[in-house]
């Protein structure tokens, strides 16, 4: 099949990667993203309380780079070393990252795909915005046609999209295995007798960060991340955000001695599909008759690396069929 146009679903490294990549190859892409802008778990949320602003990188707290591809990535990005020279950081918060690689790419943002329809070569995605989902009231819009479709998502949202247009791939699909993560967000009036990283062996908490500490951020706040282990996370999947914060204070509490100031601030956020647990054991999955496929870091392993050599795989395996009509 010959591929001139590539709608990708998902706009986090994957996509980006998979999006650069296939620029390069002169494949005309659109990326669709349900969140507000690109970066997908290399996410932060902002927050203002009485006036003051606060930051909190709640998805990925730092990128390590083993290859030449993401490393230049990473320096195109301005990223700046923290807490030491093996990871890297966003300036000024780890969604200047993403933002970063999203230039020159044409982004549609705000928007939850709910299904793909069509016919190989003339795929059209069906989608909802991204405020109205579980809303029921909004008409769901559509775009196309695509030559192809490339979903740059957690697998288990990939396979639900596949289910109707490709069932094989959705059993394929099937196989991969994610964790949740519960994250707390919380502001603090002073700084907290802590390290500026803690990662403590058992217990509900697997990962904390005073996200103030990181540079380019401003240290007049004490921010801090928090972030559940997979069992814990698992096991609490279903609480309300307003049940899962305290309880995370209380464990985050426990770290501090037994003791923490009234917060400013304190909220939970969930990540449904945050870690690989059982990754794919390939670099993408791709269908070439059906012009549809499949990328992430759960290709390949639990690294946001993983996701932008992942994407990028996905984007090579489309462009070598460019000359060669289908």
């Amino acid at each position: 099949m010959l591929v001139r146009s590539v709608a990708i679903v998902g706009a986090g490294l994957a996509g980006l990667a998979c999006a650069k990549s296939l620029a390069a190859h002169g494949v005309a892409t659109r990326l669709f993203d349900k969140g507000r802008a690109a970066g997908g778990r290399m996410a932060t949320r902002r927050v203002e309380v009485e006036g003051r602003n606060f930051d909190f990188d709640h998805g990925a707290q730092y990128l390590t780079a083993r290859h030449a591809l993401f490393r230049a990535a990473l320096e195109a990005s301005h990223a700046k070393a923290w807490p030491d020279e093996s990871r890297r950081v966003g300036v000024p918060r780890m969604s200047s990252i993403p933002r970063a690689l999203a230039e020159g790419l044409e982004l549609t943002l705000s928007r939850e795909v709910v299904e793909i329809i069509g016919e190989p070569g003339g795929w059209r995605l069906k989608h909802l915005v991204a405020q109205h989902r579980g809303g029921g009231a909004a008409e769901p819009l559509e775009d196309g046609p695509f030559d192809a479709v490339v979903l740059a998502m957690p697998a288990p949202q990939a396979a639900a999209l596949l289910a109707r247009p490709a069932p094989h791939l959705k059993r394929v699909l099937d196989l991969v295995r994610m964790a949740p993560c519960w994250t707390l967000m919380a502001a603090f009036p002073e700084k907290l007798p802590l390290p500026d990283t803690l990662r403590p062996q058992g217990g509900p908490i697997a990962w904390a960060a005073r996200d103030s500490s990181k540079p380019g951020r401003t240290h007049a706040h004490e921010c801090w991340v928090v972030q559940a282990g997979a069992d814990w996370s698992r096991a609490h999947l279903e609480v309300p955000a307003a049940v899962a914060a305290p309880a995370l204070l209380d464990a985050f509490a426990a770290l501090a001695g037994g003791r923490l100031p009234p917060p400013i601030h304190a909220a939970a956020h969930r990540w449904r599909h945050a870690l690989v647990e059982t990754a794919l054991g390939a670099p993408c999955l791709w269908d070439p008759d059906r012009g549809l496929g499949a990328c992430g870091d759960w290709c390949v392993a639990a690294r946001a690396e993983a996701a932008v050599d992942s994407g990028a795989a996905m984007a090579a395996v489309i462009g070598s069929a460019r000359g060669t009509p289908g």
